[in-house]
Formats: C-alpha cells, structure tokens, sequence
C-alpha cells in the first residue's frame, strides 16, 4: 500500500479533501471552500467517490424516506 514516493503539498491536500472530508459526510460544497476554489469543478477533481460511501448516503436516504 505504502510506496516510498515523498510527500508533497498535492498528496497531503488530496488526502484531506478525499479520505478526511468528503470520506467522513462533508458536502462537496463545504470542502470547496475550504480548499480555496472559486469553482466546484476544481474540488471534483480531488472526489473520488467510493462505492461504500454511496451505499451510506443511499441508507441515510431511505431512511429520511421513510419517516415521511
């Protein structure tokens, strides 16, 4: 998993905005501004949806559903 490439101002940036934010529920949106950028688009280039993070916002959205 771990290679031996040197840490750099980029890698540490995409890790927080993909493993701590968008990872852990922060809106898009959230971690745009905290990044900086004036477009979305810019931040969408650090998201990297994962397939676990999906199925969770998919839960979380049947089950507001279903209060209703």
């Amino acid at each position: 998993m771990w290679n031996n490439e040197e840490l750099t101002f980029h890698i540490a940036r995409h890790t927080f905005a993909t493993t701590v934010t968008l990872s852990n529920g922060v809106p898009i949106e959230t971690v745009s501004k905290m990044l900086g950028h004036i477009d979305i688009r810019t931040t969408q280039h650090y998201a990297k949806l994962l397939d676990n993070r999906i199925s969770k916002d998919m839960e979380n959205l049947i089950a507001k559903l279903e209060t209703y």
